[in-house]
């Protein structure tokens, strides 16, 4: 069975997912906080870094975790572009509250940048993580950026990243590259049923349906 540790990164999550033989490390979080996952991915011996999607706050310790525990990073093949620039794909938000995190994130993607580096694994929807330990599938949520996706693990735990959000309460993802793909993939979270959803932003929550 496999145990969730949630690394709060500031406003961001990082999550290792392990089972006392191997361990996945879901997002890396901001450069501030790299000593704090690097010790958590120690002494739970993860074998791979999961990005669910390529903007700085969730990716920008990726090269320098890879290189220090060597293993490998995987993320979807869309998404790579963010890593040269996380302008690269366009953001909108409606709401008051999303356009003020809006705001915030344009204002960081214009003087941060994620530390380059090519991904080991390009991962597609249905993807096994067994080989690294753990009993996990890839989950492709676009909408939030085009190749956002998430880690389904053991039926009990989805880790979606920005494909949906709990920074004021948890809903939909409040900026977004595609609202249409951003509200299907809201509706796939909502298939899996009975889950824990752990998001990049907040606190867990259980499944519901989000969108009504």
């Amino acid at each position: 069975m496999s145990r969730v540790h949630r690394i709060k990164c500031g406003n961001v999550n990082c999550y290792v997912v392990e089972n006392g033989a191997g361990g996945v490390l879901i997002d890396t979080g901001k450069k501030e906080s790299v000593g704090k996952v690097l010790e958590a991915c120690r002494s739970c011996h993860v074998k791979l870094i999961v990005l669910t999607h390529g903007h700085f706050d969730h990716a920008e310790n990726a090269a320098e975790l890879s290189k220090t525990l060597g293993i490998p990073i995987g993320m979807h093949e869309k998404d790579c572009g963010l890593i040269r620039s996380n302008a690269s794909q366009t953001l909108v938000a409606e709401t008051f509250l999303g356009k003020l995190v809006l705001s915030a994130s344009l204002r960081e993607f214009s003087v941060r940048a994620v530390p380059e580096f090519q991904p080991d694994l390009l991962l597609r929807h249905g993807d096994s993580l067994s080989d690294f330990g753990l009993d996990g599938q890839i989950v492709a949520l676009p909408g939030h950026t085009e190749g956002s996706i998430g880690v389904d693990v053991e039926g009990k735990h989805l880790f979606v990243g920005d494909a949906l959000m709990n920074m004021f309460y948890p809903t939909v993802s409040m900026l977004y590259h595609n609202r249409a793909d951003m509200l299907a993939s809201a509706g796939t979270i909502s298939g899996f049923g009975h889950r824990t959803v752990y998001f990049g932003h907040g606190g867990p929550v259980s499944n519901r349906q989000w969108v009504r």
